[in-house]
């Protein structure tokens, strides 16, 4: 697929990743994410309802956002699969790396909350 999109989804701040309901209904929610190779990689709560979507229907749109979720660009399709504990680990890296001190709380929030069995990472590809 285009770098030039990756790149600049991946340098975004956030990402608009909309997943589908059974009944087919859009939702959309605004993430974190970082580039990783030729894909993007989100991080999330394990037990959250767009892992659920995820789980149950892999494709997905993503596009640019701002904090509250409102689009900034044109969404693009995409497919969404659920990774294991090692490339979890490797976002969570990314994630602090790119968001800096603010990243690193909220992971260690997290961690403190749930374990690092309690996140899982999403791997999307264009």
């Amino acid at each position: 697929m285009d770098d030039a999109l990756l790149d600049r989804l991946g340098a975004g701040k956030y990402l608009l990743l909309t997943s589908y309901r059974k009944s087919g209904t859009p939702v959309a929610t605004p993430v974190w994410v970082v580039r990783d190779g030729d894909a993007l990689g989100v991080w999330t709560v394990v037990d959250s309802w767009k892992v659920k979507r995820i789980r149950a229907r892999g494709d997905v749109l993503v596009g640019p956002c701002d904090v509250r979720g409102n689009p900034t660009g044109d969404q693009v399709p995409a497919t969404a699969e659920i990774r294991d504990p090692a490339t979890t680990a490797r976002y969570r890296t990314l994630l602090a790396r790119k968001y800096g001190l603010l990243g690193r709380l909220v992971l260690l929030g997290s961690r403190l909350r749930r374990g690092t069995k309690g996140t899982v990472g999403i791997r999307i590809t264009l």
